[in-house]
């Protein structure tokens, strides 16, 4: 006996307990799906499988819920072996595609091809229930149909994922929010796709055969409404007592602790209870005649990390690695110094290559990236080691290894440095040129030198470079490359800066009061590049002294220029509006992408001494100097040759058609009342003439 199916037709509408169960299903699984992306390797297969047994559960009832409603009235049964294939079959397809979507770090391939598995997984379960029905003939499906329904799903669960995956508030309110914003539009998702299956079945054509061994659909309903919906509910209660379990057990905030005694950030101890344990540890080093060792360990680029992301991004960065060094240390011997500086103290029996083998590991723990907010942020370390009691006891052994710590910092960082009593010597007379420094600015003991740019075919001069100088009244003549490290790390440098762009077009503006048209260069730190207010000093400078933009070089070096891309793009767009020339120095020291440097508003290259010392001697130089030589040609580019020194350099240079020479076989630096004498009666080093236009009158400026 067979009942018709004639008339049957699904709703426009699934029932509501269909809509209950399936977005109960898919919020469950996306809320432990933040669980799996905060663990590693095999740790995230339990709740992985969790999360997949909640999405196929919510979907397997919901397709029955709905067809149960469909066939209200007729009295139509389940296969209960297909019934139970149609669950595995969803649940390991779903497993597999929620393992791309929970990823620590999503990519859109795996969104993509998470949502069109789960796709299919979904199609999989309902196509194999209606299958699972007692019904004659076999169902002949329309392939239309089902296409249309796995095509809407996936677009649907692209859409959901998008909208789980997005970074959003960081509030638990707007988490919620975001997690069931992105549970309903799976939900819908499944019902659409569950639509389109059901027409594709063709069920009006179909009938109902009587059979014993069939389940009954009302049985089926009421199985997924209590069952489906308690098991759902369960997880649910068991993920929120597993966080909250999870939270009680892992180590109080810092807040929670006396601020004097913890560090409120980190929960490390501050440096005053360390110093206290420091104390009693070097008093029984002292009685034992033993060693000590303070470790003092300084994030290296942590500024950055904190410039680019945000200081919240900072903050959990800090705490990873607080927890890497608690975890590496002995107890209680690990403290936070502040800012991004840790400090760590081993004692007993051979301390230094303990402390020593600490180092190495300390620095390959903070090497690896930490995960925050979706996004793996990697840092380095430099550390510091003094030993007590050679390198004095408590603040003197905190302030050596501090000494160790920079001294690796300087050298490259990602390393470490026992501390060297020469160190200390140096880091005085750092301090005290670094003094002298700051008076020198007010006290007019700076100067620029002009070191000349000549015209390679015609060997006349067309330009110069100025070079800034420091007249100490102690110690005499000091170089630059002495004292602007030292400028930099102390954040004096942009004061300088300022100083030498303002100088620069001052003694421009006086040549050209004198009948020379000269044009200068100045060379642009790295820390005056991330200042957004370079662009606007260059501009004023020029408006203040009267000066065309036409007649200020800016260079800076390749490896800065491609420290931050993004930073050096914008700095340059916005000098190359103001109208001065953009010049990239040392070119061939580092590493250039040809597509960024394509990109680069620059007028000009600087090829790096160390290739045009080499020429004479070097296929392999004279080789690079060509292929720069080519390449600037190619982007039309003026090519600039440093460090020419001798007339084979000056011969091969002017040959491959290198536009500008500097070097020592023209003329050194000189001062700028040496260099207009030169220019206005040819007294000079050499008996090189300037070029005519240099002499010739200029329009009036835009900016007077």
């Amino acid at each position: 006996m067979s009942a018709p199916l004639t008339g049957v037709q699904p709703g426009l509408l699934p029932p509501a307990l269909a809509v209950v169960v399936a977005l109960l299903g898919t919020y469950v699984a996306l809320d432990i799906g933040r669980r799996v992306r905060t663990l590693d390797g095999t740790a995230r297969n339990p709740w992985l499988m969790a999360a997949g047994v909640a999405l196929c559960v919510g979907v397997w009832s919901a397709q029955v819920l709905g067809l149960n409603t469909t066939l209200a009235g007729v009295a139509a049964g389940f296969d209960p072996g297909l019934s139970i294939a149609a669950v595995l079959l969803g649940l390991a397809s779903g497993v597999a595609a929620l393992r791309w979507w929970f990823a620590a770090q999503p990519t859109w391939p795996g969104v993509v091809g998470g949502a069109a598995l789960l796709a299919t997984s979904a199609l999989a379960i309902q196509v194999t229930l209606l299958g699972a029905l007692g019904l004659a003939p076999r169902i002949r499906w329309h392939p239309g149909w089902l296409a249309l329904a796995w095509a809407g799903c996936t677009l649907s669960f692209i859409i959901g994922a998008c909208t789980y995956l997005s970074p959003g508030r960081a509030t638990a309110l707007a988490t919620h929010l975001r997690l069931l914003g992105s549970a309903a539009i799976l939900a819908a998702a499944v019902f659409l796709s569950q639509t389109f299956a059901t027409a594709a079945a063709g069920l009006p054509g179909l009938a109902v055969v009587a059979d014993s061994s069939l389940v009954p659909t009302s049985s089926m309903a009421a199985a997924a409404t209590a069952g489906g919906i308690e098991l759902l509910l369960l997880m649910l209660i068991g993920a929120l007592a597993e966080r909250r379990i999870r939270g009680a057990l892992e180590p109080k905030p810092a807040a929670a602790v006396p601020t004097g005694f913890r560090d409120p950030m980190t929960g490390l101890p501050t440096r005053q209870t360390f110093e206290g344990t420091m104390a009693q540890a070097l008093k029984q080093a002292e009685a034992s005649r033993s060693e000590a060792v303070l470790l003092l360990l300084a994030l290296d680029g942590f500024k950055h990390v904190n410039d680019s992301y945000g200081h919240p991004v900072g903050d959990a960065v800090l705490k990873h690695v607080a927890k890497r060094l608690r975890d590496l240390s002995p107890p209680h011997r690990v403290a936070r110094l502040g800012g991004d500086e840790f400090l760590i103290l081993i004692d007993g029996d051979d301390a230094v290559p303990q402390a020593q083998a600490l180092a190495a590991q300390a620095l390959e723990v903070v090497a690896q990236p930490c995960t925050v907010e979706g996004r793996e942020i990697a840092v380095t370390a430099s550390i510091g080691l003094a030993v007590y009691p050679q390198h004095g006891a408590t603040q003197a052994l905190i302030t050596h290894a501090s000494i160790a710590s920079r001294a690796a910092k300087d050298s490259g960082g990602a390393t470490y440095s026992m501390f060297d009593p020469r160190a200390a010597s140096d880091s005085r007379e750092q301090a005290e040129l670094l003094r002298d420094l700051r008076v020198a600015l007010s006290k007019k003991q700076l100067e620029l030198y002009y070191q000349p740019k000549v015209h390679a075919p015609s060997g006349q001069i067309t330009g110069a470079e100025a070079l800034l100088r420091w007249h100490h009244p102690v110690r005499g003549m000091i170089c630059p490359n002495v004292f602007i490290p030292l400028a930099e790390r102390s954040g004096l440098i942009s004061s300088l800066g300022a100083w030498v762009i303002d100088e620069a077009c001052r003694q421009a503006r006086q040549w050209r009061d004198s009948g020379l048209r000269m044009r200068v260069a100045i060379n642009l730190s790295p820390h005056q590049l991330r200042h957004g207010q370079l662009p606007q000093q260059v501009a004023e400078a020029l408006r203040k002294h009267q000066i065309n933009p036409d007649l200020l070089t800016c260079e800076i070096t390749e490896s800065v220029a491609m420290e931050d891309t993004e930073a050096t793009m914008k700095a340059f767009a916005e000098l190359s509006a103001v109208g001065v020339h953009l010049s990239i120095d040392d070119f061939g020291s580092g590493y250039s992408s040809l597509a960024y440097l394509r990109k680069l508003p620059a007028n000009e290259l600087k090829i790096d001494r160390g290739f045009v010392l080499d020429l004479g001697t070097s296929a392999e130089a004279r080789k690079i100097v060509e292929t720069v030589i080519q390449l600037a040609q190619a982007l039309k580019l003026k090519v600039v040759a440093e460090g020419v020194e001798n007339d084979e350099q000056y011969r091969i240079l002017r040959g491959m058609g290198c536009d500008q020479l500097q070097g020592y076989l023209f003329a050194k630096p000189m001062s700028a009342q040496a260099l207009a004498l030169w220019a206005m009666d040819d007294v000079g080093p050499r008996s090189i003439q300037f070029r005519e236009s240099l002499f010739k009158e200029t329009g009036v400026f835009a900016g007077a």
